[in-house]
């Protein structure tokens, strides 16, 4: 189904996956009749606590097999044809798209990163005069404006040479170090990569001295702006708005004379005394100053360490916001996120292939996927209310149907932009929660993509065959499990509010679209089943004690049907989606380790904070890379290095099964324990240790610097011996 712009089509697997979810269903609640039968018949107080907490992890994982189970009843997959675009809509008719490029911290997210991606947006193929980039610097650091007043000077001969070369890899870093150069003449080639490599070495200089030098600002009016980070008391928290127009379109041209797109730098003004609301204040913040100076009505938000990897991509979006037979409630079109880098493996599963390519596929059947976070071009339309009831804003000029009449650097213009990104602009109104990006949680994309779902709009998910951005992942386990926290404490807090996807969600868009939204909120309840499957069978097997149906048992048979059913299934959706056996095994391991340290660490923070305590805020996840623990990540190897608290409970974990597998094997060969009895306590255990491989190596074989603490190493073999010893009251 379709039209000349984008047709769709239901995947072949819907009819299984909807015949396989009633089976398992049916399977699901034979097992919770299995617990409660134990249950009643349970004689001794040991049968009764480990029954209930069997019991009560598999009616957790009951739930989250639900919510993740939603997203497979109506999955479709997209096709676009940007190629009829100018069938439908002359070139010179193209919408406006303002661009959003979101940073923080110039030491983590380092601002030639930054440049690279912003250069590779405004390379697009697509009019020029129509895009208008605006990066957020929310470190307010005059290392990223020094950067990006770079970046304009090199844009004026990087955009002809792309468009004159038909280049695809528009990232100049990507492009300059990969192995061709493909038509480009190689003495105009070699020009401008030594032209680049020049303005990364200005860069990165600056970075290193921590100050942009005196010789490096020939322009008066420059100067007066970096004054502005020199003033007493200015820090990256207490300091006024700072507003640069660094490429305006109707006035410069590049190299050969064509038009530019806008390149706008902003730093809201910060007091340590007003709310943050960390990027969504900053998203919002960009939102109004670019309402003031372009207002185009497709806004792209787009993580700083995200590059395009494909110039036609605002033609396939403009393929859907063209055509009204698409959604008649489209509100934004989501491309999912890919990366580069990863090792063969994916060692630390950075690809969220479910959360970012196989959810949304499902969801695209229904209302559509959710935001989240990058790749999305929003219609600027939805962040104002509902699809049929407009939301005002304060400000005439902040309408989203406002034509804007000045040119983006009068000084009206600049003044009012001024104005809507101070800190207390919006006090006593409706940003963050009626309008713009939505405040309320850490993920501000999920929560945004929830509400306005909620308000009635819906998305596309657009997954071409070549991805239309790419970005850098984690290579250190640290930085891994350090992001997920992050998340998992954002989405828990939607779980405990007014705003629970099973209830709220459900009311508004209906129950399946109401479980699809409950999958990530769910996140954190991984730890308990998890925790539970990875101490209580392997104690009770220290202890000679069967808690799970013998082999000859036909209880023993639903046992095996739900966990190959699972695994199948889960292994399935990753060759469906082009991935391997391997990165699907590591998907599942690290998926352990995540339950055994960041969803139980962010319950337990979100649990802190609520009770007051204090607890550790928003932290960037660091962009920068060490070239040895760079070479240990393509080699395979986990990076432990550092001791982290979060290390010590899989760690437990993994000596404990082993501990349980040892002394099992031990028994049985010595005739002691029944292997009949003990089985899937024993095939536990073996399955612990297989998955904790990468840990003992990180313990024992390793002694590079990723290795594992020894502090990690002592506190955690303490503790499992701890609870080895001190399970003699499993003992009847």
């Amino acid at each position: 189904m379709g039209t000349i712009l984008h047709t769709y089509n239901q995947i072949p697997c819907t009819l299984f996956n909807r015949l396989f979810a009633l089976i398992y269903t049916c399977a699901i609640f034979t097992l919770i009749y299995h617990h409660f039968l134990t249950l009643h018949h349970s004689t001794t107080f040991i049968s009764v606590i480990t029954t209930t907490a069997l019991l009560i992890a598999d009616i957790v994982l009951a739930c989250i097999w639900a919510a993740n189970t939603s997203s497979r009843f109506h999955p479709i997959h997209r096709q676009v044809y940007p190629e009829n675009l100018e069938k439908v809509i002359h070139r010179k008719d193209f919408p406006s798209i303002d661009i959003f490029i979101c940073t923080a911290d110039p030491y983590k997210e380092p601002p030639i990163n930054v440049v690279n991606t912003a250069l590779s947006l405004m390379a697009y193929d697509y009019p020029p005069e129509k895009l208008s980039v605006y990066v957020s610097d929310d470190g307010g650091s005059e290392l990223t404006l020094f950067a990006f007043m770079e970046a304009a000077k090199f844009a004026k001969i990087w955009l002809p040479f792309c468009r004159e070369n038909n280049i695809m890899d528009r990232c100049p870093e990507v492009y300059f170090t990969s192995d061709h150069h493909g038509t480009a003449d190689l003495e105009i080639y070699e020009e401008i990569k030594t032209i680049y490599e020049n303005m990364k070495i200005r860069v990165e200089t600056v970075m290193e001295r921590g100050q942009v030098c005196p010789n490096y600002i020939t322009d008066e009016s420059c100067r007066q702006v970096f004054n502005k980070y020199r003033t007493p008391g200015f820090t990256r928290l207490n300091h006024p708005a700072i507003i640069q127009v660094l490429i305006e379109s109707s006035k410069e041209k590049d190299d050969k004379g064509e038009m530019m797109p806008n390149l706008v730098y902003v730093s809201r003004e910060k007091n340590i005394n007003s709310p943050h609301h960390f990027k969504a204040g900053a998203l919002n913040s960009l939102l109004r100053v670019s309402s003031i100076m372009t207002n185009a009505p497709i806004v792209l938000n787009q993580d700083c360490d995200m590059y395009s990897n494909d110039p036609q991509t605002p033609k396939r979006v403009l393929c859907f916001t063209s055509d009204p037979m698409a959604r008649p409630k489209l509100g934004y079109v989501q491309f999912p996120q890919r990366y580069q880098g990863l090792n063969k493996g994916d060692i630390y599963a950075c690809e969220f292939l479910r959360l970012f390519q196989v959810t949304p596929i499902g969801m695209d059947g229904l209302q559509g996927p959710q935001y989240v976070g990058t790749g999305c071009f929003f219609l600027r339309r939805a962040f104002f209310g509902g699809p049929t009831l407009m939301v005002p804003p304060e400000l005439e000029e902040l309408r989203p149907d406002h034509v804007v009449k000045m040119h983006i650097a009068t000084e009206p213009s600049i003044k009012l932009a001024h104005h809507v990104a101070g800190c207390n602009y919006e006090n006593n109104t409706k940003w963050g929660f009626q309008l713009g990006f939505r405040y309320g949680s850490l993920v501000e994309d999920y929560f945004t993509g929830y509400k306005l779902q909620c308000e009635g709009w819906e998305s596309i998910f657009c997954h071409p065959s070549r991805p239309a951005f790419l970005g850098d992942v984690p290579i250190t386990l640290i930085d891994a499990i350090s992001q997920t926290k992050r998340w998992a404490i954002g989405l828990v807090e939607v779980f405990f509010s007014k705003y629970i996807p099973v209830i709220f969600g459900t009311r508004n868009m209906g129950i399946i679209m109401g479980l699809c939204y409950a999958q990530n909120p769910l996140w954190t309840f991984w730890s308990i089943p998890i925790i539970i499957y990875s101490f209580i069978p392997q104690i009770a097997l220290l202890n000679g004690l069967y808690i799970f149906p013998k082999v000859t048992d036909p209880w023993f048979l639903l046992y095996v049907f739900l966990f190959l059913g699972a695994y199948a299934q889960h292994c399935y959706d990753f060759i469906l989606c082009g991935s391997t056996y391997k990165r699907w095994w590591n998907d599942q391991r690290i998926w352990l380790i995540r339950g055994l340290s960041t969803y139980l660490f962010a319950l337990v923070e979100y649990t802190m904070k609520h009770l007051g305590i204090a607890t550790q805020g928003f932290n960037v996840t660091s962009k920068v890379q060490d070239d040895e623990q760079r070479k240990r990540y393509d080699q395979g190897l986990m990076e432990f290095g550092v001791h982290s608290p979060m290390f010590v409970p899989f760690t437990i974990a993994s000596l404990i099964n082993l501990f349980a597998l040892v002394f099992g094997i031990i028994q049985t060969l010595n005739g002691k324990i029944s292997l009949e009895k003990l089985f899937v306590q024993v095939f536990l255990a073996s399955f612990g240790v297989l998955n904790s491989w990468p840990v003992f190596e990180a313990m024992v074989l390793r002694s590079d610097k990723g290795r594992m603490s020894v502090k990690t190493i002592v506190i955690s073999f303490g503790w499992a011996s701890a609870l080895c010893i001190g399970s003699n009251f499993f003992r009847s």
